[in-house]
Parts: C-alpha cells; sequence; structure tokens
C-alpha cells in the first residue's frame, strides 16, 4: 500500500524543518551524500570542525574528517546510510575489510598533512532515511567504532 501524498504546503514545511535542522541538504544529491551532509552538520552541533568531506586519494576514500579542538583529536568518520527497511544496523556494513581501507587512507591523510604524531580515532555515523522522507528518521554516532586496521596500523 503507497501513502498518499501531502499537500504541498506540507512538504514545503517539512523540507524548511529539514534544513533548519539538519542544515542544508541537495535534494538532487545521491543518498549517501546527502547522508554525509546529514552527519557534517551533527559534528558541527557538538563542537568538532569539519576539515575535509569525501577526502579521497588513490587508495581510499573517508567520508569525513573532524577535528577536536578540545582533545586535539583528528577524527576520521564513515558515514553509512540505509534507505530500505531490510534488517540490520547501517554500522554493521563497516567490515574488516573497510576498516582496513579506512585506516590506510588516514594514514596517507596523515603523512600529507604531516600529522603523524596526532592522535586519531574513528567514528562511524549511521543514518536510516526512509525513502522519499526529507528528514532521517535516526541518527546514531559511534565514537571510537573501531581500531586501527590492517598491516600498517597506526597508534595514539
Amino acid at each position: 500500500m503507497t501513502r498518499p501524498t501531502p499537500p504541498r504546503f506540507i512538504r514545503q514545511l517539512l523540507d524548511r524543518y529539514s534544513q533548519w535542522r539538519y542544515g542544508r541538504v541537495d535534494p538532487d544529491a545521491p543518498i549517501g551524500r546527502q547522508g554525509e551532509q546529514v552527519a557534517a552538520r551533527l559534528l558541527r552541533q557538538k563542537g568538532f570542525v569539519v576539515v575535509a568531506e569525501s577526502e579521497s586519494d588513490r587508495g581510499g576514500e573517508i567520508d569525513l574528517i573532524a577535528a577536536d579542538k578540545k582533545s586535539r583529536t583528528v577524527i576520521f568518520v564513515e558515514v553509512k546510510t540505509l534507505q530500505t527497511t531490510r534488517p540490520g544496523h547501517p554500522a554493521d556494513r563497516v567490515d574488516e575489510n573497510k576498516q582496513a581501507r579506512i585506516t590506510r587512507a588516514a594514514l596517507r591523510f596523515l603523512k600529507r598533512r604531516k600529522l603523524l604524531g596526532a592522535s586519531c580515532r574513528f567514528d562511524v555515523i549511521a543514518i536510516w532515511w526512509p525513502k522519499g522522507e526529507p528528514v532521517p528518521a535516526k541518527i546514531e554516532h559511534y565514537e571510537h567504532a573501531f581500531e586501527a586496521a590492517g598491516d600498517f596500523q597506526m597508534w595514539a
């Protein structure tokens, strides 16, 4: 059974609420990119400084890189957005292989920026965003979600 389409003014109100609550989200972007935009807004609300979004190089991509000014920590964030109602948690999709790729990309980022001595951590932000809805249904931020993985592990 399909839901009836809400009247136009209700859709406009929901869009305004979405922009106020989650910041500007590009409605034409893929759902994964929309999730990253919402996650960046969440990190800013928590007091972190978002340094880079969709940082990629030859070996991989990191969705968000933030800095915590209080603890002087570099935070590498993987954002997982689910649009389906299938069972399972979005954070479960960050398996060992994905963790190793993120770790290698983070190490290359730290080398490029000459920050190898910096303290760092890996977070995961899980977002449930039902198809067709203007706002996410649920957002969870897992700090210290995993330790550095792979052949070239890092330490704080």
